[in-house]
């Protein structure tokens, strides 16, 4: 029998409750659903929330900044492994690292004992935009986490951290 959520959960938005009215009757399991959905929606948000302020005043993309952030903290990195770090495939690398090379924030180089390899790495100029740019991107950060209590921010860290563990699990 599937697990409901209660009529009068007062955290519910309007949204959930929309699924809920939608799904009730179905085999589903619905704090999963409402777990995993709202991941998706705030990243959603967050996302576009950080292209249309912070990111929008060094001219990044998102994914651009994740790459650059990904070049920022572990330094060079072969194409492919950096578009696994960065979430993000092969193809959309080629292009998001074409764009800040261009803009002198990344270079590229092939690897020097197989060439049909690839190394980026962050230029002094990524690394000056980066150490300009994190303590901004961390302030709207803990901005948009306000509400929540440093003890549920650890607690949704660990939470997030272990639906990543599953998905490894499961060979996602």
């Amino acid at each position: 029998m599937p697990v409901r959520f209660s009529d009068d959960d007062d955290d519910l938005i309007g949204v959930e409750r929309d699924i809920r009215n939608r799904t009730g009757e179905l085999q589903a399991d619905p704090y999963s659903l409402a777990a995993i959905s709202n991941v998706f929606r705030v990243a959603s948000a967050a996302r576009y929330h950080f292209e249309r302020g912070v990111l929008a005043e060094f001219g990044l993309s998102f994914t651009a900044f994740t790459t650059l952030w990904v070049l920022w903290v572990w330094g060079e990195r072969e194409a492919r492994h950096l578009a696994a770090d960065a979430g993000i495939t092969k193809g959309t690398l080629t292009g998001v690292v074409g764009t800040l090379e261009r803009r002198g924030l990344v270079t590229r180089r092939v690897h020097p004992t197989d060439r049909r390899l690839v190394l980026i790495s962050a230029t002094e100029d990524g690394e000056t935009i980066m150490r300009k740019l994190f303590p901004a991107f961390n302030a709207e950060e803990a901005r948009i986490s306000s509400r929540l209590s440093p003890i549920e921010k650890k607690q949704l860290s660990h939470g997030l951290r272990e639906i990543l563990r599953a998905i490894e699990d499961i060979g996602g």
